[in-house]
């Protein structure tokens, strides 16, 4: 089974930017998939939050974070990350990134990481 493994997280302040990261086992980047990335708040189900195809890299972004976030894949590195500018309190969760079949449902993510705390203090 495909293992994904996410870091790159911390505790920064409001108007900071993260980096994260979400190594993959195997040759995923290789084939035709979705790489997602999710997060959950205490006390909040978890959310979509951005997705990119590995072969045509497009992507898609959750409103909240679209304009302030940016999905990217390093295929040779087989990694997908997230960089996160302009951070904001609300953006305080565990991100867990996953992996789909392109053109699956969202419903269909998974392979989970084990997940990364985000803290944005105010």
């Amino acid at each position: 089974q495909l293992a994904l493994v996410e870091s790159g997280g911390g505790l920064v302040q409001a108007g900071d930017s993260l980096r994260l990261s979400c190594a993959t086992s195997g040759r995923t980047l290789l084939t035709y998939y979705t790489m997602g990335w999710f997060r959950q708040a205490p006390g909040k189900e978890r959310e979509f939050v951005a997705a990119i195809e590995t072969r045509a890299g497009n992507t898609a972004y959750a409103d909240s974070v679209k304009g302030r976030f940016t999905a990217s894949i390093n295929s040779a590195r087989n990694t997908v990350y997230l960089q996160m500018n302009s951070l904001k309190p609300e953006d305080t969760a565990v991100y867990y990134c996953a992996v789909k079949r392109a053109g699956a449902p969202r419903t269909e993510f998974g392979s989970w990481g084990q997940g990364t705390q985000v803290t944005v203090s105010s």
